[in-house]
């Protein structure tokens, strides 16, 4: 990690006083969204999991987790302190289109997103980039790393996910607290590029 990831652009910071950045955990169902706040966050999560109904399983797609038995039915909440005082506030957003009105809420005042992939169902995550460029918000894409899921080199990612050239992409696996932390340095570097930041 060079300096620049590891210290914000110091142009958009005075003093000691922290600058407070709403990001979003976005990503479709099973992702990874509350893995990586329960691992990157420095106070412990706010998490709003509930159990998996029967009925739930006619509306979520189960195919790639067997095993989950919980789901994010309102937001998951993390907080994050890097150097300069630059703060985080990260929401998690539930994936599923049902709560489309609750994201819309949870998105008011973000100035960006990290949006999460799985290489098995990449095509799922269309629609959540769609919801947050309608936002108007600047993101980054983090593609977990699920075991057997296949991988594919990051130029041949961009080219499916049909991305921007300037928006970040990297790899990642949501249990790891270093390559989370990566990964939102490249979403804060890249909002801090287009925005300007005002202390709190």
């Amino acid at each position: 990690m060079d300096s620049a990831r590891s210290s914000p652009d110091p142009r958009y910071l005075t003093g000691n006083d922290p600058v407070l950045i709403k990001l979003l955990i976005a990503g479709p169902f099973a992702v990874g969204k509350t893995t990586l706040i329960r691992a990157i966050s420095e106070i412990a999560p706010l998490h709003t999991e509930e159990v998996m109904t029967q009925a739930g399983a006619f509306v979520d797609n189960l195919a790639e987790a067997e095993h989950k038995t919980t789901t994010t039915v309102a937001i998951d909440f993390g907080r994050l302190t890097l150097p300069n005082n630059l703060v985080l506030y990260l929401f998690g957003t539930p994936g599923q289109r049902r709560f489309r009105l609750l994201w819309e809420d949870i998105a008011q005042g973000a100035l960006g997103a990290l949006v999460m992939v799985d290489t098995r169902r990449l095509d799922e995550s269309f629609e959540v980039m769609d919801l947050i460029e309608e936002a108007g918000l600047r993101y980054a894409v983090a593609v977990n790393a699920f075991p057997q899921a296949p991988t594919y080199d990051l130029d041949t990612l961009r080219d499916h996910l049909d991305l921007r050239p300037d928006t970040p992409l990297v790899l990642c696996d949501a249990r790891s607290r270093d390559q989370s932390l990566d990964a939102l340095i490249a979403l804060v570097e890249h909002v801090i590029a287009h925005t300007h930041l005002e202390p709190a």
